[in-house]
């Protein structure tokens, strides 16, 4: 293996697509590479389906609250921006468009009709910011209650409980509360019967052991036919773009922890990397490479949490423990080196917190050497097992085509055959140096999306195996003035260095102004932070584009048809953590 390259500096080759000449009516240069173009609003559902055939995955839609924002030059005159993030798979490319809009209750076309996807992010516009999406077919609250007042992300809104009245709730508030929960079959795009049936409706959840957090689904049967499966989201909304904009950069990092508990310091590394990217900074080479070791430790922690409990939801019961309990072999391993296990929030804008310790080598050696003799016993236990193959095989099945117009991304997306993994078409963190292969499948169902995530194991064992022979001296971090405070051992000596090392933790670095987005492979699909700096020592806007939220979309698709038994399998085989859909 070659010495890793550093940190290339954010940008990546995008062609400029031409056919949208005419609808701009203004570029802005971005710190990520990615075109960024201005159009209308009354425009917007052409621009996207002219855009469609060359950039064919809705990666992300977002909204900014330009209102409190001072560094905005050469930008349009704007109160609200929606922001839309193309992928284009063949071209390997992205494409950004942005619609400037003015006032307080503002409007403009859903491009529903052009990605199914779309959905569930402009819904999510409404409830935050306000922006109503004309056409959209069921314009209401998606992660917060119905009975919620205002939109919580619009800069008025207060960021923390004690800017509000301490909560009280008396019996009219209360009885209004009940109410609002009082399901309506036809408020959920749903029938009570139809000419020869009357439908039965059922909640699967908010608490259901098979739906991996709290989540629930309105089903409606037909006997145990699904007729129709409305995911309801929001349960585990805990606010965190709005705690980003509390929160300095440095001290946000331990949040993103939570976003996919499972992942570890993999949500670490999407955050940092747009940081670095937008400020400039060089990342070590050895600080690269034992990133991209904990992150593949935290890619395989993830995918054996989610090898046991498909079993299980399937109803096989053993496979669970085994698993989990070589789970906990590796989190002995990160608790070694990082002091933590779950949520380590050990990286750092600029590198890792602390070098690695001594024996680390021989306890990560120990570790994938063992698991060889494991992935092949459970391969026999389960996915050769003839009960779970029934279960799985030719259940859930989703297009190439489908999936991409849903939104679909990492595993569930190479699951229909596409041959797409961010660490090898757009290296970052030095992937380009490291020989892996990206597993796919054909048949796009619950069991080649198992088949995928196994291999995927086995790919990342050798990952690893790649960073323990090749690990290269040098420094763990680096030395920009923006990425770490003053060398500590210095601060005793002369008062300058102390001063500045208690701003840099204190208040924590001021960040130039600038804008930019970093997407990365993680564990259940692409994983994005789109960071907007102001000029402060906290982010403006930072939007958290996550692989679960859109995944849950496909959900009636998958299932409609079905019995109530292949829903469970196919929830399962999605691999979701609702922190991860609800943020």
């Amino acid at each position: 293996m070659n010495s890793i390259a550093p940190l290339r500096p954010g940008v990546f080759s995008h062609p400029t697509p031409e056919a949208i000449n005419p609808y701009i009516k203004a570029v802005q240069s971005i710190s990520d590479g990615v075109p960024t173009f201005w159009v209308d609003a009354g425009v917007i559902v052409e621009v996207m389906q002219t855009l469609k055939s060359d950039y064919a995955l809705l990666h992300d839609l977002f909204i900014i609250d330009e209102r409190l924002r001072q560094h905005r030059d050469g930008q349009p005159e704007s109160d609200f921006t929606v922001v839309y993030h193309l992928m284009s798979f063949s071209l390997n490319a992205d494409v950004r468009i942005k619609v400037a809009l003015l006032g307080d209750k503002p409007s403009m076309p859903s491009i529903c009709n052009v990605w199914a996807a779309a959905n569930w992010y402009e819904r999510e516009g409404w409830d935050m910011f306000g922006v109503v999406f004309d056409g959209h077919p069921n314009l209401r609250r998606i992660l917060l209650p119905p009975t919620w007042k205002g939109h919580a992300l619009r800069k008025e809104h207060p960021a923390r409980a004690t800017e509000m009245e301490p909560y009280s709730i008396d019996q009219d508030k209360l009885d209004y509360e009940q109410e609002a929960l009082r399901f309506i079959p036809e408020e959920w795009g749903m029938k009570r019967k139809d000419d020869d049936t009357e439908f039965m409706f059922l909640n699967l959840g908010p608490n259901h052991p098979s739906v991996h957090g709290v989540f629930r689904i309105a089903l409606q049967l037909d006997g145990e036919v699904v007729v129709d499966a409305v995911p309801d989201i929001g349960y585990h909304h805990r606010g965190a773009e709005k705690m980003a904009e509390r929160q300095t950069w440095h001290s946000f990092i331990p949040y993103t922890d939570r976003i996919d508990y499972l992942g570890g310091v993999m949500n670490n590394l999407a955050y940092v990397l747009a940081i670095e990217q937008m400020v400039g900074i060089t990342v070590p080479p050895r600080a690269q490479m034992i990133r991209v070791m904990m992150a593949e430790l935290f890619r395989i922690s993830s995918h054996l949490v989610f090898y046991g409990t498909f079993a299980q939801d399937v109803g096989q019961m053993s496979p669970v423990f085994y698993m989990f309990a070589d789970r906990e072999r590796l989190f002995g391993i990160v608790e070694a080196i990082t002091g933590g296990r779950m949520h380590p929030a050990w990286f750092r804008i600029g590198g890792v917190t602390q070098d690695l310790p001594e024996g680390w080598d021989t306890m990560m050696r120990d570790f994938i050497d063992s698991m060889p003799k494991r992935l092949k016993e459970w391969d026999s236990m389960v996915m050769r097992n003839s009960i779970l193959k029934n279960r799985t095989v030719g259940i859930g099945r989703t297009t190439l085509e489908e999936a991409v117009d849903w939104g679909v991304t990492g595993p569930n997306l190479r699951a229909c055959g596409l041959d797409w993994d961010l660490r090898k078409k757009r290296p970052y963190s030095g992937y380009d140096q490291f020989d892996f292969e990206v597993p796919t499948a054909e048949r796009g169902d619950c069991y080649d999306r198992a088949v995928v995530r196994i291999e995927e194991i086995w790919q990342s064992l050798n990952i690893i195996r790649q960073c323990i022979d090749n690990m290269p001296e040098g420094p763990y971090k680096s030395d920009h003035s923006l990425a770490v405070p003053p060398v500590k051992n210095r601060t005793m000596k002369d008062i300058d260095t102390l001063i500045n090392h208690f701003l840099s933790v204190s208040w924590g670095p001021v960040m130039p102004a600038g804008e930019g987005c970093f997407p990365i492979e993680a564990t259940k699909g692409q994983n994005a932070y789109h960071v907007i700096s102001d000029g402060g020592t906290m982010s403006y806007r930072t939007r958290i584009r996550t692989p679960s939220f859109p995944h849950l979309q496909t959900i009636p698709m998958l299932s409609r048809g079905l019995m109530v038994a292949d829903l469970i399998a196919i929830i399962a085989s999605i691999d979701f953590v609702m922190a991860d859909v609800d943020r």
